[in-house]
C-alpha cells in the first residue's frame, strides 16, 4: 500500500513538473470562430513563467438575429508535447453585452460568463504561433440571450509573439 501511494505521488509531480518551454513573454493576434455564427477576438497573452500565462480577449459576435461584445480574461497552464507543439488548459471568465433584432422583435442586455479553455498551439522559429482551442462558456444572463447557458466556443487562432 505505501508503494501504490509513493508511486501516487510522484506521478502527480511529474505532472506538475512539466519540462519548461519556451512562452513568449507576449503575444498578440486574432481569435476567428464561435459556435453560433462567425465572429473575432482580438488576443493578447502575456506569459506570466516558463509554463502559466495570461490571456485577454476582446471580441465580437454576430449571427443572423444576435450581436454581442464580449472581454475575456483567461488563466492558463502551458504543457509542452515536442518541439514547438504545446497543449493548454485554463478557466477564466468574462463580460459583455448583446441586441436581438428579429422580424420586428428587439431587446438587448448584458452577459457575465465563467469559461474554461483547452488547445494546442504551434510556435514556429520565427516569431508566429498557432492555435486551435475549445472554450466552453457558461453564461449567467436574465433576459437569457441564448436559448441555451452554454456555448463551446471553438477557435483558430494566429498570434505575432514578441519580449
Amino acid at each position: 500500500m505505501k508503494k501504490l501511494i509513493l508511486s501516487a505521488f510522484m506521478l502527480v509531480g511529474l505532472v506538475f513538473s512539466t519540462q519548461a518551454q519556451d512562452i513568449s513573454k507576449n503575444a498578440l493576434g486574432l481569435r476567428l470562430g464561435d459556435s453560433d455564427g462567425f465572429g473575432g477576438e482580438v488576443s493578447y497573452q502575456r506569459g506570466l513563467n516558463s509554463n502559466n500565462r495570461l490571456e485577454l480577449d476582446l471580441g465580437w459576435r454576430n449571427s443572423n438575429n444576435v450581436d454581442a461584445i464580449k472581454i475575456v480574461g483567461l488563466y492558463q497552464w502551458v504543457w509542452n508535447i515536442e518541439g514547438g507543439f504545446n497543449w493548454y488548459a485554463g478557466i477564466g471568465g468574462g463580460i459583455g453585452t448583446w441586441s436581438y433584432d428579429y422580424k420586428g422583435s428587439k431587446d438587448d442586455g448584458a452577459i457575465l460568463f465563467a469559461a474554461g479553455d483547452i488547445g494546442i498551439e504551434y510556435n514556429f522559429d520565427f516569431p508566429l504561433q498557432l492555435s486551435l482551442d475549445m472554450r466552453p462558456e457558461l453564461y449567467f444572463d436574465s433576459d437569457n440571450y441564448r436559448d441555451d447557458s452554454f456555448g463551446p466556443d471553438i477557435a483558430l487562432g494566429i498570434r505575432y509573439k514578441f519580449d
